[in-house]
């Protein structure tokens, strides 16, 4: 007689709103919501740097909030909402932030990249970024090893101005 499969080697259909579109697949019991969304989704903005949720690069909008997708199970995203890098730029053309971060040559390598693109756009949807402290603090939870933050920082402040000023950033 055949040992029962173990618990966590299930399968499950995960279904989620992902950048406006539904979206869904199957992932492991164990399958992080980072790895689903490079793997099954195709989504591979999303980077995984320490896979410990230190280093940001992983960072997505869930339900309206930053989070680390390496720390999540895909299962427990299901019937959720999230944002990814990619819908950032829905038509091709950059945003805001993301010009931003061009014009002041706040990318390097880029793996980083990603994490703090969605890591400030959560915290412009609560506010104004309007000092350096306010920006510096806001990335703290992101690592970049190239960059030394000067250009991330004048691109946080620069978007959120450009934002505020056309009422896209919450007051």
């Amino acid at each position: 007689m055949p040992p029962e499969a173990d618990e966590r080697d299930r399968t499950f259909v995960v279904s989620l709103t992902v950048n406006g579109d539904e979206r869904g697949g199957l992932a492991g019991a164990r399958t992080t919501l980072a790895d689903f969304l490079r793997h099954e989704l195709g989504l591979t903005g999303t980077h995984v740097g320490c896979e410990h949720g230190v280093c940001g690069a992983c960072t997505i909008i869930l339900n309206g909030a930053a989070v680390r997708s390496c720390l999540l199970l895909a299962v427990q995203a299901a019937g959720a909402t999230v944002e990814t890098v990619e819908g950032l730029a829905p038509d091709g053309e950059l945003n805001p932030l993301q010009q931003a971060f061009h014009t002041h040559h706040a990318v390097q390598c880029g793996f980083c990249t990603s994490g703090f693109l969605m890591s400030i756009t959560a915290a412009l949807r609560d506010g104004p970024v309007r000092t350096e402290a306010e920006a510096r603090e806001l990335m703290s939870g992101n690592i970049c090893r190239c960059t030394g933050y000067a250009g991330m920082i004048v691109a946080a402040l620069e978007s959120s101005e450009a934002l505020e000023a056309t009422g896209e950033v919450a007051q």
